[in-house]
Protein backbone atom coordinates (compact mmCIF):
# COMPACT_ATOMS: atom_id res chain seq x y z
CA UNK A 1 0.00 0.00 0.00
CA UNK A 2 2.82 2.24 0.83
CA UNK A 3 5.11 1.77 -2.15
CA UNK A 4 1.75 1.94 -4.32
CA UNK A 5 1.10 5.54 -2.72
CA UNK A 6 4.58 6.57 -3.74
CA UNK A 7 4.01 5.39 -7.44
CA UNK A 8 0.88 7.74 -7.38
CA UNK A 9 2.76 10.22 -6.11
CA UNK A 10 5.66 10.09 -8.50
CA UNK A 11 3.24 10.30 -11.38
CA UNK A 12 1.45 13.12 -10.26
CA UNK A 13 4.67 15.36 -10.17
CA UNK A 14 5.34 13.65 -13.69
CA UNK A 15 2.36 14.65 -14.75
CA UNK A 16 2.76 18.46 -13.10
CA UNK A 17 6.13 18.76 -14.94
CA UNK A 18 4.77 17.97 -18.37
CA UNK A 19 2.18 20.43 -17.84
CA UNK A 20 4.51 23.53 -17.03
CA UNK A 21 6.77 22.45 -20.18
CA UNK A 22 3.55 22.43 -21.97
CA UNK A 23 2.30 26.06 -20.50
CA UNK A 24 6.03 27.54 -20.71
CA UNK A 25 6.30 25.83 -24.56
CA UNK A 26 2.71 27.61 -26.12
CA UNK A 27 3.99 31.38 -24.09
CA UNK A 28 7.46 31.10 -25.78
CA UNK A 29 5.61 30.23 -28.80
CA UNK A 30 4.65 32.83 -30.43
CA UNK A 31 8.88 33.96 -30.63
CA UNK A 32 10.14 30.56 -31.31
CA UNK A 33 7.78 29.08 -33.31
CA UNK A 34 8.01 31.01 -35.82
CA UNK A 35 10.72 31.34 -39.29
CA UNK A 36 10.61 35.12 -38.60
CA UNK A 37 13.66 36.78 -37.76
CA UNK A 38 14.06 39.48 -34.79
CA UNK A 39 14.12 42.21 -37.03
CA UNK A 40 10.41 41.05 -38.28
CA UNK A 41 8.89 39.78 -34.48
CA UNK A 42 6.26 42.96 -33.92
CA UNK A 43 7.43 44.92 -30.68
CA UNK A 44 4.57 46.45 -28.37
CA UNK A 45 6.17 50.42 -28.66
CA UNK A 46 3.26 51.55 -26.78
CA UNK A 47 5.89 52.26 -23.57
CA UNK A 48 8.19 53.50 -25.81
CA UNK A 49 8.46 57.39 -27.09
CA UNK A 50 10.89 59.77 -29.06
CA UNK A 51 12.81 61.83 -26.78
CA UNK A 52 11.48 65.75 -27.01
CA UNK A 53 14.21 68.46 -26.73
CA UNK A 54 13.87 71.73 -25.95
CA UNK A 55 17.16 73.93 -26.39
CA UNK A 56 18.35 70.63 -26.86
CA UNK A 57 16.92 69.69 -23.36
CA UNK A 58 15.18 66.62 -22.61
CA UNK A 59 12.24 68.55 -21.28
CA UNK A 60 10.54 65.46 -20.05
CA UNK A 61 13.56 64.79 -17.49
CA UNK A 62 12.19 68.23 -15.86
CA UNK A 63 9.71 70.80 -14.72
CA UNK A 64 10.01 73.69 -16.64
CA UNK A 65 8.94 77.01 -15.88
CA UNK A 66 8.55 79.35 -19.10
CA UNK A 67 8.99 83.51 -17.99
CA UNK A 68 9.21 87.17 -19.37
CA UNK A 69 11.67 88.73 -17.99
CA UNK A 70 10.08 91.76 -16.00
CA UNK A 71 11.59 95.63 -15.82
CA UNK A 72 14.29 95.81 -13.38
CA UNK A 73 14.98 92.56 -13.26
CA UNK A 74 18.23 90.36 -14.13
CA UNK A 75 19.87 86.90 -13.83
CA UNK A 76 20.62 86.92 -10.38
CA UNK A 77 17.05 88.08 -9.00
CA UNK A 78 15.12 85.22 -11.61
CA UNK A 79 17.97 82.31 -10.42
CA UNK A 80 17.43 83.23 -6.61
CA UNK A 81 13.46 83.09 -6.95
CA UNK A 82 13.92 79.59 -7.95
CA UNK A 83 16.16 78.85 -4.87
CA UNK A 84 19.59 79.11 -6.73
CA UNK A 85 22.42 80.67 -4.37
CA UNK A 86 24.25 83.92 -5.19
CA UNK A 87 27.47 82.27 -4.85
CA UNK A 88 25.68 80.07 -7.76
CA UNK A 89 24.88 83.04 -9.69
CA UNK A 90 28.56 84.63 -9.10
CA UNK A 91 29.98 81.26 -10.81
CA UNK A 92 28.14 81.54 -13.72
CA UNK A 93 28.60 84.74 -14.46
CA UNK A 94 32.42 84.02 -14.74
CA UNK A 95 31.55 81.11 -16.51
CA UNK A 96 29.52 83.77 -18.73
CA UNK A 97 32.04 86.13 -19.77
CA UNK A 98 33.56 84.63 -22.84
CA UNK A 99 29.83 84.01 -24.08
CA UNK A 100 27.99 86.61 -22.70
CA UNK A 101 27.37 89.39 -21.09
CA UNK A 102 24.87 88.93 -18.08
CA UNK A 103 24.01 92.51 -17.65
CA UNK A 104 22.45 92.86 -21.07
CA UNK A 105 19.79 90.70 -20.01
CA UNK A 106 16.79 92.60 -21.11
CA UNK A 107 13.41 93.09 -20.21
CA UNK A 108 10.06 91.46 -22.26
CA UNK A 109 12.69 88.41 -23.31
CA UNK A 110 11.57 85.20 -22.90
CA UNK A 111 13.64 82.56 -20.40
CA UNK A 112 13.21 78.87 -18.98
CA UNK A 113 14.09 77.23 -16.37
CA UNK A 114 14.39 73.49 -16.11
CA UNK A 115 14.17 71.94 -12.61
CA UNK A 116 14.28 68.54 -11.36
CA UNK A 117 11.00 66.92 -11.12
CA UNK A 118 11.77 66.04 -7.17
CA UNK A 119 11.18 67.05 -3.94
CA UNK A 120 14.58 69.40 -4.46
CA UNK A 121 13.36 71.05 -7.10
CA UNK A 122 16.90 72.14 -7.80
CA UNK A 123 17.51 74.19 -11.12
CA UNK A 124 19.48 72.33 -13.23
CA UNK A 125 18.95 74.37 -16.71
CA UNK A 126 18.61 78.27 -17.35
CA UNK A 127 17.91 79.13 -20.62
CA UNK A 128 17.56 83.20 -21.90
CA UNK A 129 16.23 83.99 -25.33
CA UNK A 130 18.14 86.91 -26.87
CA UNK A 131 16.37 86.14 -30.02
CA UNK A 132 13.89 84.07 -31.72
CA UNK A 133 16.74 82.61 -33.51
CA UNK A 134 19.69 81.86 -30.37
CA UNK A 135 19.45 81.46 -26.84
CA UNK A 136 22.40 81.17 -24.06
CA UNK A 137 22.27 78.33 -22.01
CA UNK A 138 23.34 78.25 -17.98
CA UNK A 139 23.94 75.08 -17.06
CA UNK A 140 23.86 74.51 -13.12
CA UNK A 141 25.14 70.92 -13.22
CA UNK A 142 28.71 69.94 -11.85
CA UNK A 143 31.57 72.31 -13.15
CA UNK A 144 28.66 74.83 -14.32
CA UNK A 145 28.72 75.65 -18.07
CA UNK A 146 27.59 78.48 -20.39
CA UNK A 147 27.21 78.26 -24.05
CA UNK A 148 25.06 79.10 -26.97
CA UNK A 149 22.18 77.30 -29.16
CA UNK A 150 20.35 78.04 -31.78
CA UNK A 151 17.19 77.36 -33.11
CA UNK A 152 16.81 76.00 -36.56
CA UNK A 153 15.66 78.06 -39.40
CA UNK A 154 13.13 77.87 -42.20
CA UNK A 155 12.43 79.83 -44.93
CA UNK A 156 9.52 79.58 -46.57
CA UNK A 157 8.63 80.84 -50.68
CA UNK A 158 5.46 82.92 -50.72
CA UNK A 159 3.52 85.26 -53.51
CA UNK A 160 1.49 87.95 -52.63
CA UNK A 161 -0.77 89.90 -54.94
CA UNK A 162 -2.84 93.30 -54.58
CA UNK A 163 -4.34 96.72 -55.12
CA UNK A 164 -3.88 99.83 -53.04
CA UNK A 165 -6.62 101.55 -51.72
CA UNK A 166 -5.34 103.35 -49.22
CA UNK A 167 -1.89 102.97 -48.16
CA UNK A 168 0.38 99.79 -49.08
CA UNK A 169 0.00 98.81 -45.57
CA UNK A 170 -3.13 98.47 -45.32
CA UNK A 171 -3.15 96.48 -48.68
CA UNK A 172 -0.92 94.33 -47.08
CA UNK A 173 -2.67 93.78 -44.43
CA UNK A 174 -6.09 92.63 -46.81
CA UNK A 175 -3.93 90.42 -48.52
CA UNK A 176 -2.59 88.64 -44.84
CA UNK A 177 0.72 89.28 -45.71
CA UNK A 178 2.43 91.27 -42.60
CA UNK A 179 2.64 94.55 -43.53
CA UNK A 180 6.35 94.93 -42.84
CA UNK A 181 7.05 93.89 -45.86
CA UNK A 182 5.87 97.11 -47.48
CA UNK A 183 8.70 98.56 -45.08
CA UNK A 184 11.11 96.12 -47.04
CA UNK A 185 9.27 97.33 -50.45
CA UNK A 186 9.64 101.03 -49.70
CA UNK A 187 13.45 100.60 -49.04
CA UNK A 188 14.20 98.47 -51.99
CA UNK A 189 11.74 101.01 -54.33
CA UNK A 190 12.29 104.14 -52.33
CA UNK A 191 14.53 105.65 -55.56
CA UNK A 192 11.62 105.45 -58.43
CA UNK A 193 8.50 105.56 -56.30
CA UNK A 194 7.10 107.77 -53.81
CA UNK A 195 5.23 105.75 -51.27
CA UNK A 196 3.42 108.89 -49.83
CA UNK A 197 1.78 109.61 -53.32
CA UNK A 198 0.32 105.86 -53.84
CA UNK A 199 -2.85 106.11 -55.88
CA UNK A 200 -5.50 104.09 -55.67
CA UNK A 201 -5.47 101.00 -57.62
CA UNK A 202 -1.34 100.80 -57.77
CA UNK A 203 -0.92 97.26 -57.85
CA UNK A 204 1.83 95.30 -56.48
CA UNK A 205 3.00 91.65 -56.65
CA UNK A 206 5.96 90.16 -54.95
CA UNK A 207 7.22 86.46 -54.67
CA UNK A 208 9.31 86.36 -51.21
CA UNK A 209 10.91 84.56 -48.75
CA UNK A 210 9.98 84.86 -44.94
CA UNK A 211 11.77 83.29 -42.31
CA UNK A 212 10.65 80.98 -39.40
CA UNK A 213 11.80 80.05 -36.32
CA UNK A 214 9.32 76.51 -34.62
CA UNK A 215 6.77 77.36 -37.03
CA UNK A 216 6.92 80.76 -36.32
CA UNK A 217 7.07 83.66 -38.79
CA UNK A 218 9.53 86.41 -38.25
CA UNK A 219 9.61 89.69 -40.16
CA UNK A 220 12.42 88.94 -42.04
CA UNK A 221 12.31 88.69 -45.53
CA UNK A 222 14.22 87.89 -48.73
CA UNK A 223 12.44 89.49 -51.92
CA UNK A 224 12.81 86.80 -54.75
CA UNK A 225 11.56 89.50 -57.77
CA UNK A 226 8.69 92.37 -57.20
CA UNK A 227 6.53 94.29 -59.60
CA UNK A 228 4.95 97.70 -59.37
CA UNK A 229 1.87 99.62 -60.64
CA UNK A 230 2.38 103.22 -60.20
CA UNK A 231 1.28 106.10 -62.16
CA UNK A 232 0.28 104.22 -65.23
CA UNK A 233 4.29 102.44 -65.00
CA UNK A 234 5.18 99.05 -64.21
CA UNK A 235 8.43 98.85 -62.21
CA UNK A 236 10.42 95.77 -61.87
CA UNK A 237 13.03 94.66 -58.86
CA UNK A 238 15.19 91.90 -60.30
CA UNK A 239 17.74 90.92 -57.75
CA UNK A 240 20.85 89.86 -59.50
CA UNK A 241 24.93 89.66 -58.77
CA UNK A 242 27.99 90.89 -60.46
CA UNK A 243 31.30 91.40 -59.31
CA UNK A 244 30.24 89.82 -55.72
CA UNK A 245 27.71 92.38 -55.08
CA UNK A 246 23.72 91.96 -55.13
CA UNK A 247 21.83 94.63 -55.72
CA UNK A 248 17.77 95.13 -57.28
CA UNK A 249 17.69 96.41 -60.58
CA UNK A 250 14.72 97.54 -62.98
CA UNK A 251 14.22 95.87 -66.52
CA UNK A 252 16.83 98.15 -68.11
CA UNK A 253 19.33 96.69 -66.27
CA UNK A 254 19.87 100.03 -63.87
CA UNK A 255 20.08 99.43 -60.05
CA UNK A 256 16.86 100.71 -58.41
CA UNK A 257 19.10 102.06 -55.86
CA UNK A 258 19.74 106.05 -56.08
CA UNK A 259 22.84 108.28 -55.25
CA UNK A 260 23.19 110.74 -52.88
CA UNK A 261 26.16 113.72 -52.83
CA UNK A 262 28.60 112.81 -50.36
CA UNK A 263 28.27 116.41 -48.76
CA UNK A 264 25.87 119.33 -49.41
CA UNK A 265 28.89 121.49 -49.72
CA UNK A 266 31.52 121.84 -52.57
CA UNK A 267 34.23 123.49 -49.67
CA UNK A 268 34.02 122.77 -46.07
CA UNK A 269 35.25 121.73 -42.86
CA UNK A 270 33.87 119.24 -40.23
CA UNK A 271 33.84 121.05 -37.01
CA UNK A 272 30.99 118.52 -35.12
CA UNK A 273 30.09 114.99 -36.28
CA UNK A 274 26.96 112.77 -35.39
CA UNK A 275 26.91 112.05 -31.45
CA UNK A 276 24.70 111.16 -28.61
CA UNK A 277 26.84 113.82 -26.35
CA UNK A 278 27.87 117.14 -27.48
CA UNK A 279 28.75 119.76 -25.25
CA UNK A 280 26.90 122.72 -27.09
CA UNK A 281 29.55 125.98 -27.51
CA UNK A 282 25.66 128.36 -26.65
CA UNK A 283 23.88 126.68 -23.99
CA UNK A 284 27.22 125.29 -22.09
CA UNK A 285 25.69 121.99 -21.55
CA UNK A 286 25.43 118.21 -23.41
CA UNK A 287 23.17 117.27 -25.51
CA UNK A 288 22.49 114.94 -28.00
CA UNK A 289 23.85 116.53 -31.73
CA UNK A 290 22.36 114.34 -34.55
CA UNK A 291 23.86 115.86 -37.34
CA UNK A 292 27.09 116.83 -38.82
CA UNK A 293 28.58 120.66 -38.97
CA UNK A 294 30.30 121.89 -41.62
CA UNK A 295 32.24 125.17 -41.41
CA UNK A 296 32.38 127.54 -44.34
CA UNK A 297 32.09 130.99 -45.13
CA UNK A 298 28.74 133.28 -45.12
CA UNK A 299 27.40 132.75 -48.53
CA UNK A 300 28.63 129.28 -49.57
CA UNK A 301 25.82 127.58 -51.38
CA UNK A 302 24.34 124.32 -50.14
CA UNK A 303 23.43 121.98 -52.13
CA UNK A 304 20.43 119.64 -51.77
CA UNK A 305 22.15 115.76 -52.36
CA UNK A 306 19.43 114.29 -54.42
CA UNK A 307 16.07 114.64 -55.81
CA UNK A 308 13.27 115.47 -53.45
CA UNK A 309 10.70 117.68 -52.25
CA UNK A 310 10.34 120.60 -49.88
CA UNK A 311 8.19 119.48 -47.02
CA UNK A 312 9.53 122.48 -44.64
CA UNK A 313 10.92 125.59 -44.67
CA UNK A 314 10.88 128.01 -41.28
CA UNK A 315 13.12 129.74 -38.84
CA UNK A 316 13.82 128.78 -35.33
CA UNK A 317 15.26 131.66 -33.28
CA UNK A 318 16.57 129.35 -30.25
CA UNK A 319 17.66 126.59 -32.82
CA UNK A 320 18.39 126.14 -36.28
CA UNK A 321 17.64 129.31 -37.54
CA UNK A 322 16.83 129.42 -41.18
CA UNK A 323 16.47 125.91 -42.23
CA UNK A 324 14.82 123.73 -45.05
CA UNK A 325 13.84 120.02 -45.13
CA UNK A 326 13.67 117.98 -48.02
CA UNK A 327 12.01 114.07 -48.40
CA UNK A 328 13.96 112.45 -50.93
CA UNK A 329 11.88 109.42 -51.35
CA UNK A 330 9.65 107.44 -48.46
CA UNK A 331 12.85 106.37 -46.31
CA UNK A 332 15.25 109.32 -46.41
CA UNK A 333 14.58 113.22 -44.92
CA UNK A 334 17.23 115.78 -45.04
CA UNK A 335 17.63 118.81 -43.22
CA UNK A 336 19.95 122.17 -43.53
CA UNK A 337 20.19 124.48 -40.62
CA UNK A 338 21.72 127.86 -39.96
CA UNK A 339 21.17 129.27 -43.52
CA UNK A 340 21.79 132.73 -44.25
CA UNK A 341 19.22 132.60 -46.36
CA UNK A 342 17.18 130.48 -48.60
CA UNK A 343 17.51 130.02 -52.48
CA UNK A 344 15.07 132.32 -55.16
CA UNK A 345 12.17 130.10 -55.34
CA UNK A 346 12.01 127.57 -52.84
CA UNK A 347 8.86 126.95 -50.99
CA UNK A 348 7.15 124.05 -49.40
CA UNK A 349 5.90 121.96 -51.74
CA UNK A 350 9.19 123.13 -54.35
CA UNK A 351 10.90 119.51 -56.46
CA UNK A 352 14.43 120.06 -56.20
CA UNK A 353 17.45 118.48 -58.05
CA UNK A 354 20.27 116.57 -56.87
CA UNK A 355 22.76 119.49 -56.65
CA UNK A 356 20.80 122.26 -56.80
CA UNK A 357 20.90 125.36 -54.80
CA UNK A 358 18.84 124.98 -52.24
CA UNK A 359 19.90 128.29 -49.57
CA UNK A 360 23.37 129.60 -48.41
CA UNK A 361 25.43 128.96 -45.38
CA UNK A 362 24.53 131.52 -42.70
CA UNK A 363 25.06 131.56 -38.58
CA UNK A 364 21.12 132.17 -37.92
CA UNK A 365 19.30 130.82 -34.83
CA UNK A 366 21.36 129.29 -31.76
CA UNK A 367 25.18 129.52 -33.29
CA UNK A 368 28.78 130.79 -32.63
CA UNK A 369 29.88 131.47 -35.98
CA UNK A 370 28.82 130.65 -40.33
CA UNK A 371 28.36 126.57 -40.97
CA UNK A 372 25.68 124.14 -42.15
CA UNK A 373 23.98 121.63 -39.31
CA UNK A 374 22.80 119.03 -41.65
CA UNK A 375 21.13 116.28 -40.77
CA UNK A 376 19.33 112.82 -42.02
CA UNK A 377 16.73 110.87 -40.88
CA UNK A 378 16.13 107.19 -42.22
CA UNK A 379 12.74 105.72 -41.78
CA UNK A 380 11.75 109.12 -39.14
CA UNK A 381 15.13 108.28 -37.03
CA UNK A 382 18.01 110.37 -37.19
CA UNK A 383 21.07 108.56 -38.68
CA UNK A 384 24.67 109.49 -39.37
CA UNK A 385 24.72 111.87 -42.28
CA UNK A 386 28.45 110.68 -42.96
CA UNK A 387 27.48 106.30 -42.99
CA UNK A 388 24.57 107.21 -45.70
CA UNK A 389 24.38 105.79 -49.01
CA UNK A 390 26.41 107.34 -51.31
CA UNK A 391 27.81 105.17 -54.36
CA UNK A 392 26.17 105.98 -57.99
CA UNK A 393 23.59 103.97 -59.64
CA UNK A 394 25.09 100.89 -61.12
CA UNK A 395 24.25 99.20 -64.58
CA UNK A 396 24.66 95.62 -65.28
CA UNK A 397 27.78 95.16 -67.23
CA UNK A 398 27.38 94.65 -71.01
CA UNK A 399 29.07 91.09 -70.80
CA UNK A 400 26.82 89.71 -67.98
CA UNK A 401 23.77 91.46 -69.93
CA UNK A 402 22.77 88.21 -71.85
CA UNK A 403 22.81 86.09 -68.09
CA UNK A 404 20.43 89.26 -66.45
CA UNK A 405 17.91 88.76 -69.49
CA UNK A 406 17.81 85.41 -68.94
CA UNK A 407 16.91 86.17 -65.30
CA UNK A 408 14.69 88.87 -65.70
CA UNK A 409 12.69 87.65 -68.49
CA UNK A 410 11.83 84.34 -66.23
CA UNK A 411 10.99 86.45 -62.89
CA UNK A 412 8.54 88.56 -64.99
CA UNK A 413 7.08 85.48 -66.12
CA UNK A 414 7.08 83.77 -62.89
CA UNK A 415 5.26 87.60 -61.54
CA UNK A 416 2.74 87.26 -64.09
CA UNK A 417 1.06 83.82 -63.28
CA UNK A 418 0.73 85.08 -59.48
CA UNK A 419 -2.95 84.68 -59.27
CA UNK A 420 -4.38 87.79 -57.12
CA UNK A 421 -7.34 85.02 -56.17
CA UNK A 422 -5.33 82.40 -55.19
CA UNK A 423 -2.27 83.87 -53.45
CA UNK A 424 -4.09 83.86 -49.66
CA UNK A 425 -5.00 80.01 -50.23
CA UNK A 426 -1.75 79.66 -51.52
CA UNK A 427 -0.22 81.07 -48.83
CA UNK A 428 -1.87 79.27 -46.25
CA UNK A 429 0.21 76.20 -46.58
CA UNK A 430 3.80 76.13 -45.58
CA UNK A 431 5.89 76.18 -48.98
CA UNK A 432 9.16 74.39 -48.89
Amino acid sequence: MKKMLIENRKVRILVAAIVVVAALFFMLYPRFGSNRSLDEVEVDSAGVGEISLKYGIPVDEYDVNYGIVQPNKNLSYILNSHGVSLRTVHELSEKAKDVFDVRKIRSGQAYAVFSLPDSTHEVRYFVYEENPRSYVVFDLSGEKNVYRGENPVEWRRKEVRGKVESSLWLAMQKQETSPLLAVVLSNIYGWSIDFFSLAKNDEFCVIYEQEYVDGKELNNFNVLAASFLYSDSTYYAIPFEQNGEKLYYGADGESLEGIFLKAPLDFYRITSRFTNSRFHPVLRRYRAHHGVDYAAPTGTPVYAIGNGKVIAKGYQAKGGGNYLKIRHNSVYVTTYMHLSRFAKGIKVGSKVKQKEVIGYVGSTGLSTGPHLDFRVHENGKPINPLSIKSQPKKSVARENMPRFTAIRDSLVNLLSMVDILKVTARNATPQQ
